[in-house]
This record gives C-alpha cells, sequence and structure tokens, in this order.
C-alpha cells in the first residue's frame, strides 16, 4: 500500500506537521492483531476476538471507528485463546476456552465467537459444555464507540476510545450516539434478551452437561440516522450472508487458476478471496465494483494502488478493471485547487469519507500523485485487449484524452517532456510516485532529491500511455492521432535513454531532480522501465546484471534500493524492503525483455523466492517486508506497519502466473497470444473459464510447452 498523505514515512522532521501526521499503528498481524475485511468495512481485534480500548482496533465503517470497544468476559476473565480460523477475509472463528477454575487443571468449557463482517458486524457466541455436570456462567460483553476518524486511529491520536460516545439502553438494546454528531451512532442487540447496563450486555446462563448454548449479537451502524442493515438476519446461516453471496458470485465468474505445485494454488486461491473482499461499489451500489487499496487503513479508492491491482486481476476479471476506470473517471480533476492539488484531468490519489477527511486532505479527496494519471490511459487500453466492452471502453476516451492532456500541461512543469512532481502546499506528499514516504528518493549517497522531481518509471508509464491512446485511436478511427501519439513516444523514449541512463553504474537514475541532476541509486524503480518498455535492449541487458547481485536479490524477491546504497535499511518502508507488487512488476518487465541474457533466469529466481515468502506468510502476502538476505534469517521478516491483505500484493501472484505464460489476449483482433516459459517447481497450469468479451478461452500449459488451448474456431492462437 503506498503511504498516504497521513504516513508518518511521508513527514520530513522538519516540516510542519499536517493535521493527519503521526505514527502509524501497528498491524497486519506482527503486534498479533487479526484483520477481517469486507468492501470499506474492516475489523481489528486480538486473537480473542476482543476490540480492545487505546489500541488502533475497532469496527471501522465510512471511515471512521463504530466499536472502539469489544470485549468477553467469561466469569469476570478474559477467556484462553486455542485457536483462529478465519475461512474468508470477512469471517473468522476465535475459538476459546474458559480459563481452568481453582483446583483444575483444565477447561470444560469450550467458547466459540464466529465473526462476520459487512456494514456491520454479526457475531455467534456459543458455550459448549465438555464437563460431567451443570456449569454456571457469567458472560458480559463491554461495549463502546468513540466515533473518530480513520486518521485519528491510525496516527495514534484517539486517546482511549471514551468521551465522544453518548450511551442509552432501550428494551434489550445497547445505543451509542456521537455526541458531536448525533447522526452517526451503533446499535446493539441479541437473539439471547442479555441485562443491558450501560456500555455492558450480560449473560447468566446454566449450560447442561454435553451442551451447548447461544445468541447472535449484532452490531448495526447508523448513519443520517438510518440504520445500516446488519451482515445476517438472526437464525440465517452465514453462507447466506451479503459478503458470502457476493464471494460467490465473485468466484462464478472469476478465472480458475490452477498449479500441479500445491502451494502456488493456495496462494492463487487466497488472492481470489482476498480481491474478492476488496471490492467495494459506491453508495448506490449500481455501479460496477472497483477495488479498495488495502486493509486496514486504505479500504477506499485509491489512484495508484487500485488501477495496479485492477491491471494484475485481468486474468480473473475485467469488469474490476472496469469499474475501477469509471470511478476514477467520475472523480477527475476538473479544477486547478492547490489544497487538495486537484488539476484538470488528474486523477487522483485516495478517498475519504471520513469525519475528519476534510482536515486531512484539505477535502474528501486528494489528487497528490503523479503516476496514476498515465497508468488510467494504459488500463483503459489493455481493457480493450482482455475484452471489455468497446461502448464503455470509447465512453472512457474523453477522460483519457484528459489524462493527456494533464500529462502535457500540468505534469511536465517545465516543457522538457519528463513528467515532474512538487507539491502544491506544505500539507502535500513530498514524494507521489509510488514511493512516497518523505525519504523515498535519495541518490547513492543517501542525499534526498529535491523537487520537481523526475521519477524513472513515470516516464515509462507515459511512454506506455501514449502507445496506450494511440492503439485506441487506430481502433476508433483516429489515425492521425495515432501517428502523433507513436512519434511523441517515440521521442520521449530517445530522451529518457540520453537523460536517465547511467552508463558508468549500468542501470537508469531513479529520478531527476530540479536542477536535472541524474538522482544515482540503483533502485527497483528501474525495473518498472522494463515492464513499461521504455528501456533499450542494450540497456536492459545491463540492468539486468546489475538486479540480478545480491545488493537487490535478497532471495524472498527485489529490494526497493540496492544494499550498497548509501540510504539503505533493510527495516525502512521503502529505501530497502521488499514490496510483492514491486517485485511482481519486476518479473513482468524481466519478461518483456526475456531474450535478454539472464533475465528469465533472475525472474524465475524473483518469483520463486517471492511464492516461498508467501508460504511463510500463510500464503497471504503482505504490503511489504523487511529486506533482510535469506541467509541471513531463514523466513522474511515481516515489517511492523505493513498492511494485510492489501490489494496489489494480493493480486501480485496473477500478474507472476501471466507474465510466465506470456498470456496476452488481444479480443479485437480475436487473437490469444501463449508463449510460457514457466518455471519448473511450478508443474503444469492450467486456466478454465477465462472470459474474453463474449467468448471463453481454457488452456494448459507446462514449462516452454502449451499442453492445450481451447479457443473459438475464428480466433487465432500465437504460441511463438
Amino acid at each position: 500500500m503506498t503511504a498516504d498523505i497521513g504516513d508518518t514515512p511521508n513527514l520530513a522532521p522538519q516540516d510542519p506537521a499536517p493535521l493527519n501526521s503521526g505514527e502509524p499503528a501497528g498491524l497486519g498481524g506482527c503486534d498479533g492483531s487479526v484483520t477481517l475485511v469486507e468492501g470499506a468495512t474492516f475489523c481489528l481485534s486480538n486473537r480473542l476476538g476482543d476490540v480492545e480500548p487505546g489500541r488502533s482496533h475497532g469496527l471501522f465503517f465510512r471511515d471512521a471507528r463504530v466499536i472502539s470497544r469489544w470485549e468477553l468476559l467469561v466469569d469476570g476473565q478474559p477467556a484462553e485463546p486455542l485457536s483462529v480460523l478465519s475461512p474468508e477475509a470477512f469471517a473468522a472463528r476465535f475459538v476459546l476456552r474458559r480459563p481452568p477454575q481453582a483446583g483444575h487443571p483444565d477447561s470444560t468449557l469450550l467458547v466459540v465467537r464466529e465473526r462476520l463482517i459487512a456494514e456491520g458486524m454479526h457475531e455467534i457466541l456459543t458455550l459448549e459444555n465438555m464437563g460431567r455436570e451443570p456449569t454456571a456462567v457469567t458472560l458480559e460483553l463491554h461495549v463502546d464507540a468513540d466515533f473518530v476518524d480513520l486518521f485519528a486511529v491510525k496516527e495514534g491520536r484517539a486517546g482511549h476510545g471514551h468521551g465522544r460516545a453518548e450511551v442509552a439502553v432501550a428494551e434489550g438494546e445497547l445505543l451509542l450516539h456521537d455526541r458531536t454528531d448525533r447522526t452517526r451512532g451503533l446499535s446493539v442487540t441479541s437473539t439471547v434478551e442479555p441485562a443491558v447496563l450501560p456500555g455492558t450486555l450480560v449473560w447468566r446462563v446454566v449450560v447442561a452437561p454435553g451442551a451447548k448454548w447461544q445468541t447472535e449479537v449484532i452490531a448495526e451502524p447508523t448513519v443520517g440516522n438510518q440504520r445500516v442493515q446488519a451482515p445476517l438476519v438472526p437464525g440465517e446461516h452465514h453462507g447466506l450472508s451479503a459478503p458470502s453471496r457476493k464471494i460467490a458470485a465473485w468466484r462464478k465468474t472469476a478465472t480458475k487458476i490452477t498449479a500441479h505445485n500445491s502451494a502456488l494454488t493456495q496462494v492463487l486461491l487466497r488472492s481470489e478471496s482476498d480481491l474478492g473482499a476488496l471490492q467495494i461499489h459506491d453508495e448506490t451500489g449500481e455501479s460496477r465494483p472497483f477495488v479498495a487499496a488495502g486493509a486496514p487503513w486504505f479500504m477506499t479508492l485509491f489512484g495508484r494502488d487500485s488501477l495496479l491491482t485492477a491491471w494484475m486481476a485481468l486474468p480473473l476479471e475485467v469488469d474490476l478493471a472496469v469499474g475501477t476506470l469509471h470511478q476514477l473517471a467520475e472523480l477527475q480533476g476538473q479544477k486547478i485547487d492547490p489544497l487538495t492539488e486537484e488539476e484538470p484531468g488528474r486523477i487522483m490519489h485516495e478517498m475519504r469519507r471520513g469525519p475528519a477527511s476534510g482536515q486531512a486532505l484539505g477535502g474528501n479527496i486528494y489528487y497528490g500523485t503523479v503516476d496514476a494519471t498515465p497508468l488510467f490511459v494504459m488500463l483503459l487500453a489493455e481493457c480493450h485487449r482482455w475484452g471489455a466492452d468497446p461502448e464503455a471502453i470509447e465512453a472512457l476516451l474523453p477522460a483519457a484524452d484528459a489524462a493527456i492532456g494533464w500529462i502535457t500541461e500540468y505534469g511536465d512543469r517545465d516543457g522538457d517532456d519528463f513528467v515532474e512532481y512538487r507539491r502544491a502546499t506544505d500539507r502535500g506528499l513530498i514524494n507521489q510516485g509510488w514511493k512516497d514516504s518523505f525519504d523515498g528518493i535519495n541518490d547513492a549517497t543517501g542525499h534526498l532529491a529535491e523537487a520537481p522531481i523526475a521519477l524513472c518509471e513515470v516516464q515509462g508509464y507515459v511512454h506506455a500511455a501514449l502507445l496506450a491512446r494511440a492503439e485506441l485511436a487506430d481502433a476508433f478511427g483516429e489515425l492521425r492521432a495515432a501517428g502523433r501519439l507513436r512519434e511523441r513516444a517515440a521521442e520521449l523514449r530517445g530522451k529518457f535513454s540520453e537523460q536517465f541512463w547511467l552508463p558508468d553504474k549500468g542501470w537508469y537514475a531513479v529520478a531527476l531532480d530540479g536542477g536535472k541532476r541524474r538522482v544515482d541509486a540503483l533502485t527497483s524503480n528501474a525495473a518498472h522501465c522494463l515492464w513499461a518498455g521504455i528501456a533499450s535492449e542494450e540497456h536492459a541487458a545491463e540492468l539486468v546484471l546489475r538486479l540480478s547481485g545480491p545488493e537487490m536479490d535478497t532471495g524472498f524477491g527485489l529490494r526497493t534500493l540496492a544494499s550498497s546504497m548509501g540510504a539503505y535499511n533493510p527495516m525502512s518502508y521503502h529505501s530497502g524492503s521488499v514490496w510483492p507488487h514491486d517485485t511482481a512488476i519486476a518479473v513482468a518487465g524481466l519478461l518483456r525483455y526475456r531474450q535478454v541474457p539472464g533475465a528469465l533466469e533472475l525472474a524465475m529466481r524473483l518469483a520463486n523466492g517471492l511464492l516461498d515468502a508467501a508460504a511463510a506468510f500463510g500464503g497471504r502476502l503482505p504490503e511489504l517486508f523487511c529486506g533482510f538476505p535469506r541467509d541471513q534469517f531463514a523466513v522474511p521478516v515481516p515489517y511492523p506497519t505493513s498492511c494485510s491483505p492489501q490489494a496489489w500484493a494480493s493480486a501480485a501472484p496473477l500478474l507472476l502466473v501471466r507474465a510466465f505464460l506470456g498470456l496476452e489476449p488481444n479480443v479485437p483482433a480475436r487473437t490469444l497470444t501463449v508463449r510460457p516459459q514457466l518455471p519448473p517447481e511450478w508443474g503444469r497450469i492450467t486456466v478454465t473459464d477465462l472470459r474474453l468479451g463474449s467468448v471463453t478461452v481454457d488452456l494448459e500449459a507446462e514449462g516452454t510447452e502449451v499442453i492445450s488451448a481451447r479457443v473459438p474456431d475464428d480466433w487465432q492462437v500465437v504460441t511463438r
């Protein structure tokens, strides 16, 4: 997940702190937290299932925390944890027991909490008596809400979650309202009526030997004095819930990808599940879905993250990409506003809906990103090739033209044909590429680059965007415009080669700084230039050698910054860590230049290392992990504040599979290119029900062979 305007890594020590500054809270499992996510709602708890006050835990709904305490006590004590099972990203079963009573070494009471979240929370509490005599049990559920903004929680500014909730007790119902906005609140009810006290629900029960006792607890947020429907109605099976129906529908339409390598298959299944859970709709629920950036702190639309995730997920589903494009086009910049950094044609960075969004971002939408705009155009053409509805593509052409206009008029600030960035105010992001921490762009000695900054990968994206718009121009009869765009792309490629290549080092400068000096650090950004196709074959050959060394290859993926550089820190956010999406893009870039000596071998090594890392993380790749070498630590070291599940990390394995398959459909031309170079460890890859426009394709490949490819009779399969 790229950091947003509220992340501490974006704040230089000498800078005045923006309104949402602060230290990011620990998450992602490194602190024992359990994250559940469904659409734009998520829940953070400990491994007991408790939301502990004073921590970053909570149920978050529309960028505000609507539960800041949710603690279950069994006979006055926390239960003892046995296991946590999470079959889906939105559901978990917390298996617990009552602490052993005095004089008894074991417990005879099993306590199970089955939790499901959507636009609220549904929890089934079950007590099972394993003993030989009836047992008396007192259950207490302590509930509180502070209704504070997501940013305040993430940055540790929310205190202990007290003081903002106004608590009331109705008949069998606990009601909490935000004192500062009474239209926002929470209702808590139970199917077995408890004694309801301010902030507490209490059940006193007797469970017979071998028997079970159960109640369903339902937490429903209220917005605008309207209660949001709970995930389940009482008595309804979890499989009938809206999240379960949504994930079932997603699986029904999504392509099935399996491998003889069972570990790879498990990673791909987790990718499918997480991407399904990370899908969100606008508030009407009528638009195409788009993808949120990641849990827990980025459950919203992001420009760069959502676009790259949608690109990587194309083998599963094209509509997700089209929905993302439509949503971003709706929010595309129309005017100049320094506070939000909006500019005509610019694709936004992120959207927030919490109570303090206007303070944090200058508005609900912040536009401070330099790469989302060319990525938008790139994805539009890619969707056209993958069979998206031509009318939907044509409807988005004006947005693509506005994006090209932004690149020309606002992105290229000094007319040198390179796109640069400089934040518009001291509240904006200092760095506005994907490495957007304040110290993310530095030279070989570790000195920070000075704005305006032209990043190497952004020039690659612009080059690809120009060619993408030219391809669309050809498809829709704009032949003269297509020629002009290709000429412009060729000119940019030549200038890029002259200005960014470091002949004495053998890699591309990560950037040109405000004085047009080459920022000469060896970074993973250069590998994005391979993916975007702006690198010459001659330069690619040297770059592959530099990326192949232990300075960049950790054994679990590619470092963001070489270990030989002055700013290298394997425990940093962007200066030596490993980001799975970044490594996957590098692998795809290497396979684009597979004819270059060493490119294929490095691609296989990086991909297998990344899959080993996924196995170490239980099949789910986190946002990032530390960049220590594999010979120092046999398993990847977690990064403390890494998001998980995180969209482009979840989608990264899909890009790996697509790249090694050499899978490139062209629906308008009715061709399917499959040029496999699959790692031997993967065995056979099977792709079933790949929907390309109105047709469905199945294929199998192993090694360098296409075993089978079932396409319509009027299609051509290209294998060499």
